[in-house]
């Protein structure tokens, strides 16, 4: 059966073109034909409100530049939104850190003591010199790390192996871990360059960040109560549009 919107059939060959758009999608077929229904719509209401539809993307644009109005977050509504939702504020433990990682051996006893031999007289180099950590973790680490000094960059808790993220959180920011870190990685070196406790994000640090988000929540709100009314003032034959989520 054919898929009319207002008296315009959206045709087989409009939904095989459209289809390569929403190949990821659970129902790629109702995906693309939503889709094309709610751009007939648009359309539609581009030409009615009087934009040109030659462009049609232009004048959709255009259309929806005019009448998805809403008031923009200001300091107060980012403030209540704070206050309301404290625990969406609120951030973990993180660390910045780099290691030397040395493998554990081949599996033999013998081939055990020598890697570890090695990654202990390492350990007593930068810590005699810990300046030179970069240099020795370009020489001696086995992990891509090595290339940058072995630097880990940040991460936060969980993101490590257990033995790894309990050495670096018990250790002060700028200093060496004073033993070996053995994980199943193999033996780490490691120096933790910054420690961050948790605990919640001050209103000035996420004002910003939460004024955008607010705007565009609401930016969404505005779209889909408008292409709600568009679908529910509409003649569709030939296909039952789902609610809009």
């Amino acid at each position: 059966m054919a898929i009319i919107v207002n008296g315009v059939e959206i045709t087989d060959a409009m939904v095989q073109a459209e289809l390569e758009n929403h190949a990821d999608t659970p129902s790629p077929r109702d995906a693309a034909i939503q889709q094309l229904v709610l751009h007939q719509l648009l359309l539609q209401q581009a030409r009615e409100s009087g934009f040109d539809t030659a462009n049609e993307g232009q004048a959709i644009g255009a259309l929806l530049d005019k009448e998805l109005q809403f008031v923009p977050a200001d300091e107060a509504a980012c403030i209540a939104y704070y206050e309301a939702n404290q625990q969406q504020f609120k951030q973990g433990d993180s660390a910045k850190a780099s290691h030397i990682l040395f493998p554990l051996g081949s599996g033999d006893e013998l081939s055990a003591t020598l890697a570890r031999a090695k990654a202990e007289g390492v350990l007593a180099e930068v810590q005699a010199n810990p300046s030179r950590f970069a240099d020795l973790a370009r020489e001696h680490s086995t992990c891509p790390s090595g290339k940058q000094g072995g630097d880990l960059g940040q991460f936060g808790r969980g993101q490590m192996v257990p033995e790894f993220e309990q050495a670096v959180f018990g250790t002060d920011a700028g200093q060496i871990t004073p033993h070996l870190v053995e994980t199943q990685f193999g033996y780490h070196i490691i120096q933790v360059n910054a420690r961050n406790e948790g605990g919640q994000i001050a209103f000035e640090d996420i004002k910003d960040r939460l004024g955008q988000y607010l705007n565009e929540m609401a930016g969404r709100q505005a779209m889909h109560d408008y292409l709600t009314k568009l679908v529910s003032a509409a003649k569709i034959e030939g296909y039952t549009m789902p609610g809009l989520n």
